[in-house]
């Protein structure tokens, strides 16, 4: 019974990830705003009704191809190679990240373009978005625990609030409210440079994108304290 039932999990776990590769291949082709389950069954022989089984919602479905993309991206970043110190690891970081989007375009946009209309992510995506920042949070433990952060300037007291929730959210170091927020303007530009870049800003506008992107690592690391 017990071979049997694995044999039963394997077959499922197979199918869920045939769904999802077609699935992203329609993300592909019209987006995340026009995923069709209907489309998705046909495309892998399956009648609709048998597809919710298994997705039960289109938003079921959405919130997988989420999940694994945030995946994708944290096994990018993780792997990234941590250098000499804080300063190398970021740049590491940065050029892992940008390699990720540039390969995966559309689960890029699905994590970090425009929402879905009708869509609202469940606190099950909360904990693998999360992971995307943990190689950040160690570069800034190193820089911390070196002592070579430099002291942040005091924010805006309104911002006080958000800096400790950010801090016990996404497992910061113990670091003074100005470093926090410092770490999340930069994390945030990069995304915002990449932002430009995969959906056409910088067309004809800039040409050596590799120099651009590279600059742009090296002052938000200053801003972030790790360069």
């Amino acid at each position: 019974m017990n071979a049997s039932r694995t044999a039963r999990e394997r077959a499922r776990a197979e199918l869920v990830a045939e769904i999802t590769a077609a699935a992203r291949r329609q993300l592909a082709e019209t987006g995340a705003a026009a995923l069709s389950m209907r489309a998705v069954s046909r495309e892998i022989g399956m009648v609709s009704s048998a597809l919710h089984r298994y997705f039960p919602t289109r938003d079921d479905l959405l919130t997988a191809l989420i999940v694994q993309s945030y995946d994708g991206l944290a096994d990018a970043l993780a792997a990234a190679d941590p250098g000499t110190g804080p300063a190398q690891h970021w740049r590491g970081i940065a050029q892992a990240l940008r390699g990720w989007a540039l390969a995966h375009p559309h689960e890029y946009a699905l994590i970090y373009g425009s929402p879905v209309p009708g869509y609202r992510a469940p606190t099950d995506t909360v904990p693998v978005a999360a992971r995307v920042l943990e190689p950040l949070a160690r570069a800034l433990t190193a820089a911390h625990a070196a002592g070579t952060l430099p002291p942040a300037t005091d924010p805006d007291p309104a911002l006080a609030d958000d800096a400790v929730r950010i801090r016990a959210a996404l497992g910061f170091p113990d670091l003074p409210d100005g470093a926090v927020l410092a770490a999340l303007t930069a994390w945030t530009g990069l995304f915002g440079h990449l932002s430009f870049e995969l959906f056409g800003q910088f067309e004809n506008a800039v040409d050596a994108r590799d120099a651009l992107f590279a600059g742009t690592v090296e002052r938000l690391g200053r801003v972030a304290g790790l360069i």
